[in-house]
């Protein structure tokens, strides 16, 4: 799934607009590669979704 951060960007994980790949929920957040090359657990609020497909 493609998820687009919508807040002001966040130091380094996070950057406003930018379209990030989102690996699934869990515990009512998303798990989102970030900036980093990493897998985090985001609040979903943050991020409109672009593209509700997986790649499974």
């Amino acid at each position: 799934m493609k998820v687009k951060y919508i807040k002001k960007s966040d130091g380094i994980s996070l950057t406003k607009d930018k379209i990030y790949e989102c690996l699934g929920y869990e515990q009512g957040f998303i798990r989102v590669i970030d900036d980093t090359d990493e897998d985090y657990l985001y609040d979903p609020d943050n991020f409109e979704i672009i593209d509700d497909e997986t790649n499974d």
